[in-house]
């Protein structure tokens, strides 16, 4: 089960998440955000990661953008050592095969806001385009592109049963401590993503939480 923890904007918290068994951390590259951190900041907490005996890092580093620019994207994987690039906006699939030319050993997610059946119709038109699928709730009163996710919305689960598309999938929305079982037993995702379900503050995170909702986990 991958886990990944989004919102990451401090080194030792990075680190101590790394430590603690996630296995990717997200790092938010939009600038309304309230867990916006600029590609230095993220290399700062890269910096502090843990690495293999091969000196490797052990952790996915996410990074989380909003319609950006093909450039921006380049230029944010370059300084911070991305590793995996989250698509969270109105990306096309185009865009997708053009940030995948640009970046081939890049892992590329695109999260779609899930607001109707018909979302979910759209994901086989990123077939071939993408690496892997990331859903989440759709938040009506989210105009701001700060807003698109990490906002406690939560997904009917149920209604994902059979979800079953043609590459691997993180399950994001609202998902807490106290309610990933429940998740995870009703939608059967490759990953969850778990953001403000795990925070003290925007950008803050409780590693409390972290640790419990890691420790749930080995039971599922």
């Amino acid at each position: 089960m991958r886990t990944k923890i989004c919102g990451i904007t401090q080194p030792a918290q990075g680190q101590a998440i790394a430590q603690l068994g996630a296995t990717a951390l997200g790092f938010i590259c939009v600038r309304q955000s309230p867990r916006y951190v600029t590609p230095e900041q993220i290399g700062a907490v890269v910096a502090k990661l843990p690495v293999n005996a091969d000196g490797q890092l052990t952790i996915d580093r996410v990074g989380v953008f909003v319609n950006p620019t093909l450039e921006d994207i380049v230029r944010g994987v370059a300084i911070a050592h991305l590793n995996a690039v989250q698509l969270h906006g109105n990306e096309t699939p185009q865009f997708c095969q053009q940030l995948r030319a640009a970046l081939p050993s890049v892992e590329i997610i695109k999260a779609l806001r899930v607001h109707s059946h018909e979302t979910l119709q759209q994901v086989e038109i990123y077939d071939g385009a993408i690496d892997t699928l990331l859903l989440d709730a759709f938040n009506p009163d989210a105009t701001n592109p700060g807003l698109y996710g990490g906002t406690g919305k939560t997904l009917n689960w149920l209604s994902l049963k059979q979800f079953r598309p043609a590459c691997p999938w993180y399950l994001a929305g609202g998902i807490t401590p106290d309610n990933v079982l429940e998740a995870l037993s009703q939608a059967h995702p490759d990953g969850i993503d778990v953001s403000s379900g795990v925070e003290l503050a925007p950008g803050k995170k409780d590693l409390v939480k972290v640790a419990k909702l890691l420790e749930q986990l080995k039971s599922f």
